[in-house]
């Protein structure tokens, strides 16, 4: 993928994958954190990933050069999106459902907003304030839930997963100015590079016990590989190249499908409950993120309407 290329297939493929692959990654994260240390999973996953995505930019006569600024640049985007944005979520999923972590990651829209108005001076409109206000009272109502507070560490969990979401909307802004490698597909590896390296790093300092993959259990196996080739290599290049040809707000949109995506999986693959106070908290906070995007989709709409009906 060229940093100049725009085409609305590949778009609407890399929507595609950052929707449906990345909420399906919760449940695969779940099922592998029962068994393994949570950075030494996340370690694992993204060096094997950025280094099979070299081997493949090699294979494909691709240049992985790289200037000192652009790897400057690479490892603090690995670090806030990899390191702690993902890294932090895998070990919070030790004490947090995959369908409540999924629902709480789903006011991303809302804090790339308030950044968006803190580090660029954006103006919030009316409509996308009201948005921000029923997402914290969505939040509020995930994880005031009786099941949430009773569960050991859970509440630990929702909070650092609020750090995450902070640490992966800066991410988010800081990719779109910052001068890093054309190629999506070798910005990514190197992104997954610098990002687990830094969790491997954690995890030996904090003591994280390493096994032997071929110790690993058949489905936690399986979980690692899906998680490398989809989760990681397929969705987060995807989210690479959409951070460079269309808006943040819009990328972020991809908190709508998620969490529904990573509830229907928990409730089927884990037997996680759905309490009705989560499908309320659900609503509340998907409503909210709609009203940030309110003004997009209402323009997008005025737009294919005028198509439809040219003489109006």
């Amino acid at each position: 993928m060229d940093q100049t290329s725009k085409n609305p297939v590949l778009v609407i493929l890399a929507f595609i994958a950052i929707y449906v692959i990345w909420g399906s990654t919760y449940l695969l994260n779940k099922i592998a954190v029962t068994e393994l240390d949570p950075f030494m999973l996340a370690a694992i996953r993204f060096v094997v990933s950025g280094s099979l995505i070299f081997v493949i930019a090699k294979m494909s006569g691709r240049s992985i050069a790289i200037t000192k600024k652009q790897a400057v640049n690479t490892a603090i985007a690995g670090f806030l999106f990899l390191s702690f944005g993902n890294g932090v979520v895998v070990w919070a999923l030790r004490y947090v459902d995959t369908s409540l972590a999924a629902l709480e990651i789903s006011s991303q829209p809302l804090i790339v907003l308030l950044l968006m108005r803190i580090f660029q001076g954006k103006k919030i409109s009316p409509m996308s304030l009201l948005g921000v206000f029923l997402g914290f009272i969505g939040i509020y109502l995930l994880v005031s839930q009786k099941s949430v507070l009773s569960q050991e560490n859970s509440i630990l969990g929702m909070v650092m997963i609020f750090f995450c979401m902070v640490s992966w909307a800066s991410a988010s802004l800081f990719v779109g100015k910052a001068d890093l490698p054309k190629n999506f597909f070798v910005n990514t590896g190197y992104q997954m590079i610098f990002g687990g390296t830094i969790l491997a790093i954690a995890s030996l300092i904090i003591g994280e016990e390493w096994t032997n993959p071929f110790e690993w259990s058949l489905k936690v196996q399986w979980s690692m590989v899906l998680l490398v080739i989809f989760g990681s290599i397929i969705a987060f290049t995807s989210f690479n190249y959409l951070l460079k040809v269309v808006s943040p707000e819009k990328v972020a949109t991809n908190t709508y499908v998620n969490p529904i995506i990573a509830l229907l999986m928990g409730w089927y693959f884990l037997h996680e409950q759905i309490t009705q106070q989560s499908i309320i908290a659900s609503a509340v906070l998907l409503t909210g993120v709609f009203f940030v995007n309110t003004k997009k989709q209402l323009v997008l709409f005025n737009r294919f309407r005028s198509k439809k009906n040219p003489l109006k």
